[in-house]
């Protein structure tokens, strides 16, 4: 028997070549009203039959690339929008996406702990036939997780400009090490989409926070280099000295995309830490 990971790639390729879907792209705020929709659906009408509505690939509960799906706390699919009939039973628990992110594993451990919230990861976008970042809303009824997810634009200068902002904002006002906690959460407003916020102890030269890899808390950030070997924070920590911010341009791995693109940060200090928000260049 295939892997559940390779019925779902097989299921997805399928959906794909069917052309059920029209090609528009689905907004985060449309995403979000077919959501509250289809929640509400199924708090009234219960599981069997909202099942039956969102597996009609010709109902309300599809719309543009928009589609509503729901999975057992065991990771089982009972209904997709997307592809109904090869998903439908189908065990996806231990599904990881292209950076590794268990994301029905984050769905259902989200969903339980918060009632709702968003999880964000790499699908499929069947308008490019790419795997591209998207962000589901989830929430539970009942025993079941529902989401509807939108595949997120690439984020842009000004995105992580407004970022940085918030992310000294919120420093200065709540004292760095409140900080540090919010910036380290995955599921946080300092994480979105491809943009997260870092930020490095001066005293210490050590990461105090890594908005997408918290793991590297505490670890050596000023010897640091990127994959052409410049040793990108001494800089960003040269470039600061003044208390200006500063821009820094260097190589690094997308988490979104898993690929090493060009990047762009913006650099402040704040609080004895060196705080950041990046892009990545096209």
């Amino acid at each position: 028997m295939k892997p559940a990971r390779h019925l779902l790639a097989a299921a997805l390729a399928a959906s794909l070549a069917t052309g059920a879907f029209a090609a528009d792209r689905g907004t985060p705020r449309e995403a979000r009203a077919l959501f509250d929709q289809a929640i509400k659906y199924m708090q009234a009408n219960g599981p069997e039959r909202s099942f039956v509505a969102f597996n009609n690939q010709k109902g309300k509960f599809v719309s543009k690339d928009l589609y509503v799906f729901v999975i057992d706390k065991q990771g089982t699919y009972h209904a997709s929008g997307a592809a109904p009939e090869a998903l439908v039973g189908l065990n996806v628990l231990g599904t990881t996406d292209a950076a590794g992110n268990p994301l029905f594993k984050d769905m259902i451990d989200i969903s339980v702990r918060n009632g709702e919230g968003q999880v964000r990861y790499m699908w499929l976008n069947r308008k490019t036939n790419h795997v591209e970042p998207k962000v589901s809303f989830v929430g539970k009824v009942n025993d079941y997780v529902l989401g509807v997810g939108y595949f997120a634009p690439r984020s842009t200068a000004a995105d992580a400009q407004k970022m940085l902002t918030r992310a000294i904002a919120y420093a200065k006002t709540e004292g760095i090490e409140k900080a540090n906690t919010a910036f380290n959460d995955r599921h946080g407003v300092f994480v979105q989409n491809d943009l997260y916020v870092f930020a490095v102890d001066l005293a210490s030269g050590n990461f105090s926070a890594m908005g997408m890899n918290p793991t590297l808390t505490g670890k050596d950030a000023v010897g640091l280099t990127d994959a052409e070997g410049h040793a990108i924070v001494k800089e960003m920590i040269d470039k600061t000295a003044s208390g200006e911010e500063a821009v820094v341009d260097y190589v690094w791995r997308n988490p979104v995309t898993n690929a090493v693109e060009k990047k762009r940060s913006y650099v402040r200090r704040e609080g004895g830490a060196l705080i950041g928000v990046g892009y990545y260049q096209e």
